[in-house]
């Protein structure tokens, strides 16, 4: 199967070599950046090619050529990326974080006869796949809870954070309003409000905001009450809240002196060197998924924990790990036969299928990525 890999990013990387291990993928990446494409050059079984992926005909041409596509571009890009992989009837597997409803294109997926399984990383993605098992199983899904968060190992004032994606998109976590459900209701919430403390064994007391991870999920689980936080070290969320409410996310230009220029545009510059996640330093995932429900007479709770880290010895960052390996499960459920429904499929649909979670589960654990189980009845 001739997969190509739209974005030489953070997770771009680790997803091609993951893949190029097989004799089963011909795998080729594609970037308008020579420097990450670069760190492919020791590859053997890995192509790369140069190209501008924000022109929806050279995203048509290049991927046309190829059996399955995973789009990994940032997710400013990610829907019209996505539009134009749709148009030229390849199946594709989607890890960008777009503002934009990915149900919007699924006519289109239906009538080219493809398959596209979007929000296919950590979370959104994991985290689907198990809330769609759970709910599956369960008789009534009362209550989802779901937090989240990558974080650097070593704490470094004043952020404490380094990104393992694209900035942008960490920034349009920021930013982007929060969806979630209470006693049945849709709510919407500035991002980083809402703000509670948990505590993790050897990390110590997390922070926990608003942030809009949902996504599908509102549209597809019916529980009356449904939430989704970012996990952050304490004091990062005050931070970004000032710089929110300051205007230095803003994409309005102002005027500086005669020249126009966005507010985004500076605080990037500034923020994201500062924020570059480098190869040498060290991160950690951690999620808590809690399910409620009925089941029978039983008032029961799901709780799926991970908490994941750094492989020092392949130097991949955890986030690359967690994220990328389930799009790469994923490409192997298709290039297999094991899914084969047509149009655009949410994680939470696949979890509906048991065989197919406890593949993801068992391809993940292979790479020592495990999701930790325990189950309650409640009184």
């Amino acid at each position: 199967m001739k997969v190509v890999i739209l974005g030489a990013g953070q997770i771009g990387v680790p997803m091609a070599i993951d893949l190029s291990r097989e004799e089963e993928f011909s795998v080729t990446v594609v970037d308008n950046n020579h420097s990450a494409l670069s760190r492919l050059k020791d590859q053997p079984n890995v192509k790369t090619l140069y190209q501008d992926l924000s022109f929806p005909n050279i995203v048509f041409e290049t991927v046309e050529k190829h059996d399955l596509v995973i789009n990994a571009v940032p997710g400013y890009m990610g829907f019209h990326t996505l539009e134009s992989i749709l148009q030229a009837g390849k199946n594709i597997v989607d890890i960008t974080f777009f503002a934009e409803d990915p149900l919007l294109l699924d006519e289109l997926a239906k009538n080219q006869g493809v398959t596209a399984v979007v929000d296919c990383g950590v979370a959104p993605g994991m985290s689907n796949i198990l809330t769609g098992y759970v709910h599956h199983f369960l008789d009534r899904t009362d209550r989802v809870r779901i937090y989240v968060g990558g974080l650097p190992r070593v704490r470094e004032w004043p952020y404490q954070y380094k990104a393992a994606f694209s900035p942008f998109d960490v920034i349009e976590e920021y930013t982007r309003p929060a969806k979630y459900r209470v006693n049945g209701q849709l709510m919407t919430q500035p991002a980083l409000s809402g703000r509670e403390y948990l505590s993790f064994p050897g990390l110590g007391t997390l922070e926990a905001f608003n942030s809009d991870g949902l996504r599908t999920l509102l549209r597809t689980i019916d529980a009356p009450q449904m939430i989704e936080k970012t996990l952050r070290y304490p004091g990062h969320a005050e931070l970004m809240s000032i710089l929110r409410e300051t205007g230095f996310f803003s994409k309005k230009e102002i005027e500086i002196s005669g020249t126009r220029i966005r507010p985004l545009d500076v605080t990037s510059r500034l923020l994201f060197p500062q924020w570059k996640m480098n190869p040498e330093d060290q991160d950690i995932t951690v999620m808590k998924i809690i399910i409620e429900g009925i089941k029978g007479k039983k008032k029961l709770q799901y709780l799926y924990e991970l908490q994941d880290e750094y492989d020092p010895e392949t130097g991949t960052h955890s986030m690359a790990r967690t994220t990328g390996y389930t799009a790469t499960t994923a490409v192997r459920m298709l290039q297999r036969g094991m899914f084969t429904q047509k149009g655009v499929i949410p994680p939470e649909q696949l979890g509906k299928n048991p065989k197919l979670t406890q593949f993801f589960l068992t391809e993940l654990k292979k790479k020592g990525i495990h999701y930790r189980k325990t189950v309650t009845e409640l009184d």
